[in-house]
């Protein structure tokens, strides 16, 4: 941390106290957040804050964009997709777009007049990226897509989704490409369902359908087709060590919210932090805290210099996400009966921490890519 990374925590945290926190329960009901709490976020310039300003980004760099991260799980306002939208979607345009591409998408996502998504997994294919059925056929000036996405974030709202498509037939990672797909007014495009998720309930997560949907070939991503999955791989680690920042703030608000209820509930006349149980399990619970922080911190250090590697993300977010899971169930057990009711935001952090270990690649996936450097 810095002056200015303190001064952007404390602007990311005033936004999401003031205009994200007061409205998750309703969120919660409608499934997502109000489209206008992503033109205010634009306006503070809490979008795309590590995308260059020459496409109206921030000019600023991972560390801006986990402080942001950061601050959004300390306001327990988990609905907004803007760590998706501006951490990690921004990234594959301003990496691999073309100029046209990046000047057409990029200060639109910057104000938060287009949101973005980007669609991989579909109805039967999960972790295994290679074989996508969506199809992406060329047909004159265009690409016609066909298929269907599922668990897709930001996909109820979003104006720009990033398709995984196949444009090639040689059964191998050269088939997949990326596709940028305009959603408004567009021909063949649907959305299904908007999903009932155990947790994360006003973050919208949807299904996405393509039948016979023309785009250019233009939108492309990349210079040839063929390069999706190696774009993919090396974006990767990035969205998984933004899952490891939020799961490592997490850690810590779930400790702090639950010392906070240990110390002011009482049993047999006395405060439940006086109960030597209590503190230890809260002792161990602070202590990988202040473990998960430090493995961060580290693996923050090496992305910031691009020298995060495939193996150590993966432990990161395999990690960091196992840590989550346990501290938050610790801490739901201290609070008792009431640790199960989402009016307690540590009944919400449980519900939502579940899906860590599973999107941005199972603990099962970053287990196998930890074992081939063995």
């Amino acid at each position: 941390m810095n002056e200015e990374l303190d001064q952007v925590a404390e602007l990311a945290g005033g936004f999401f106290a003031k205009f994200c926190a007061p409205h998750e329960a309703r969120w919660g009901k409608q499934q997502h957040v109000d489209r206008e709490v992503w033109t205010t976020a634009g306006q503070l310039g809490l979008l795309c804050a590590s995308i260059p300003e020459e496409y109206d980004g921030g000019g600023g760099d991972f560390a801006h964009e986990a402080v942001i991260a950061i601050e959004q799980v300390r306001a327990l306002a988990p609905s907004f997709g803007g760590v998706l939208h501006s951490g990690i979607i921004a990234h594959y345009i301003n990496a691999y777009g073309t100029e046209e591409q990046k000047r057409a998408w990029l200060p639109k996502m910057a104000s938060g007049e287009m949101i973005a998504a980007i669609a991989m997994t579909e109805p039967g294919t999960g972790s295994d990226l290679q074989n996508v059925k969506t199809r992406a056929v060329k047909e004159g000036d265009d690409y016609v897509i066909n298929g269907a996405k599922t668990f897709i974030s930001n996909g109820f709202l979003c104006d720009l989704v990033l398709v995984v498509a196949k444009t090639g037939d040689e059964g191998s990672i050269g088939d997949i490409s990326l596709i940028g797909v305009e959603t408004a007014d567009l021909p063949g495009f649907s959305r299904g369902r908007n999903l009932e998720k155990v947790g994360q309930h006003g973050q919208d997560t949807c299904e996405l359908n393509f039948e016979n949907v023309r785009v250019p070939r233009s939108n492309l991503l990349g210079s040839d087709e063929g390069l999706g999955f190696v774009q993919l791989m090396h974006q990767l680690p990035q969205e998984r060590l933004l899952l490891a920042v939020s799961a490592a703030a997490t850690v810590e608000k779930a400790v702090q919210v639950t010392v906070d209820y240990a110390r002011e509930r009482t049993a047999f006349n006395k405060p439940l932090f006086a109960f030597q149980n209590t503190k230890f399990v809260l002792a161990e619970c602070d202590t990988l805290a202040s473990v998960c922080w430090s493995f961060l911190d580290d693996c923050v250090e090496k992305h910031l210099k691009s020298e995060l590697d495939i193996t150590t993300a993966a432990k990161a977010k395999w990690w960091l996400t196992e840590q989550q899971c346990t501290v938050v169930d610790r801490c739901v057990q201290v609070f008792g009966g009431y640790g199960y009711m989402t009016e307690y935001p540590i009944a919400r952090m449980y519900a939502d921490s579940r899906i860590q270990k599973i999107y941005g690649g199972t603990s099962e996936i970053m287990k196998e890519l930890i074992s081939r450097s063995l």
